[in-house]
């Protein structure tokens, strides 16, 4: 299949210019790399702008609720092995509502591949403080300036046990693609933190601000030096953080390995009526 094949005919409704489109096509991109079958995948996204990917890529999908899509990826994982599940949300669904769904995720290994546009607002509710807002950002919600520590989501996932951690940029859409088809090859939790402009709300933090502050790495880092770029405020550092193998969840419970048949399950709940 190409990127093309996985459209669904839906023409996306988000303001031009946004970063999500970006983000769309890479997912596309790696999905065609990978050579995954609509019928043998799932995205599940969430709420806000991010969320509306699930009604343009072809394939299962879940629209769930605020900061739930951890949950629900990790049933259909469990539930179906086989599955490629892939989740899509914002950095306020994700790292506000949802962060500890997420802390559990991925010290669980749950093999899943996380894409989490990170714009530093709400952006579909226009424009509130996000646990990414810098501290003194001004926002519909604060209007005084952000007083809360900024989240650091790369250090995060490092510290909480995901197997691979990423983060890419929208407008290079190539490379995002690379960084999403390692986290669909990897087994185990891939968290894949992607810069996300948001034109329309995302005040200062729009593609001038990040082009003149990006930087590829060409490599892996050591967890030392992986600490150190990702701390870095002043660069923009892109590329895989880190990545180790241990078990994923389900492989250390045979019993949820195998294919759960229907006629199971029913017998299953007939022994409880």
């Amino acid at each position: 299949m190409k990127p093309l094949d996985y459209n669904t005919g839906k023409v996306p409704q988000w303001c031009p210019g946004c970063g999500n489109f970006g983000i769309w096509n890479s997912i596309k991109k790696a999905m065609a790399e990978t050579e995954l079958e609509p019928h043998k995948t799932a995205l599940v996204s969430g709420i806000g702008c991010s969320g509306k990917m699930a009604a343009h890529v072809r394939c299962y999908v879940f629209h769930s609720l605020h900061g739930r899509t951890l949950p629900v990826a990790t049933g259909i994982k469990l539930a179906s092995p086989e599955t490629t599940v892939l989740v899509n949300g914002g950095d306020g669904d994700g790292y506000g509502m949802g962060v500890g769904h997420l802390i559990h995720a991925m010290r669980r290994n749950i093999d899943v591949t996380y894409i989490v546009h990170h714009n530093k607002v709400y952006g579909l509710t226009t424009g509130q403080a996000a646990p990414t807002s810098p501290e003194g950002t001004k926002t519909k919600s604060t209007p005084f300036g952000v007083v809360d520590s900024q989240i650091n989501p790369l250090i995060m996932g490092m510290a909480n046990g995901a197997t691979y951690v990423a983060r890419g940029y929208t407008t290079d859409s190539d490379h995002l693609s690379d960084l999403i088809v390692g986290g669909i090859k990897h087994k185990g939790f891939a968290l894949i933190d992607v810069l996300q402009p948001c034109v329309t709300f995302g005040g200062q933090y729009q593609y001038d601000y990040y082009n003149d502050r990006i930087k590829k790495m060409d490599e892996i880092p050591s967890t030392e030096d992986a600490i150190k770029l990702a701390s870095d405020t002043d660069t923009y550092n892109i590329g895989v953080f880190s990545q180790y193998d241990r078990p994923a969840y389900n492989e250390l419970h045979p019993e949820i390995t195998t294919e759960i048949k229907a006629k199971d399950v029913t017998k299953l709940i007939k022994s409880f009526v």
